[in-house]
């Protein structure tokens, strides 16, 4: 969201033509229904705003992301790429992180790619196959077929 904050809104659309993001909450996150709860106990949300405004702003239905997706969610001359997985335990439902269908975007699914690849939301980061698909949306002249090896949850 960062990335897209800084071309809608800082003047970046004119410098990069590719962005991509690892499990990004384009379009917010509930965190498994918690923030929901969360938001009926009077006070909360203004006392987690206080401690965690980005918190608030990854909300699903967030002012921030109204904002930030009104008017298209990409802006043209910018390819958009979006890697996920499944298995995701901060963006959920894990379908949230793809941005919108469009013919600069490409989002894709981890385990379409490698369904031995468990990894979650912080090991996205550092997960060998993640990192292929990185390097083949950053340099699509020299894509290669990522390798599919077993990534384990929660210690990937």
């Amino acid at each position: 969201m960062n990335v897209r904050y800084w071309i809608k809104y800082l003047g970046g659309s004119g410098k990069i033509s590719r962005v991509v993001g690892l499990s990004p909450s384009n379009h917010g996150t509930d965190l498994f229904g918690l923030l929901s709860t969360l938001e009926m106990i009077p006070g909360v949300p203004a006392a987690l705003g206080t401690v965690c405004q980005a918190c608030n702003d990854q909300a699903v239905g967030s002012d921030f992301l109204a904002d930030l997706n009104a008017g298209g969610e990409t802006v043209p001359g910018i390819q958009y790429t979006v890697i996920q997985t499944r298995y995701d335990d901060v963006v959920t439902p894990y379908t949230s992180a793809f941005l919108a269908p469009g013919p600069n975007v490409k989002n894709i699914l981890l385990q379409n790619v490698c369904v031995l690849d468990f990894t979650d939301h912080l090991g996205i980061t550092y997960d060998p196959v993640a990192a292929g698909l990185v390097l083949n949306a950053l340099d699509p002249a020299h894509a290669k077929t990522p390798p599919c090896v077993p990534v384990a949850p929660v210690i990937s």
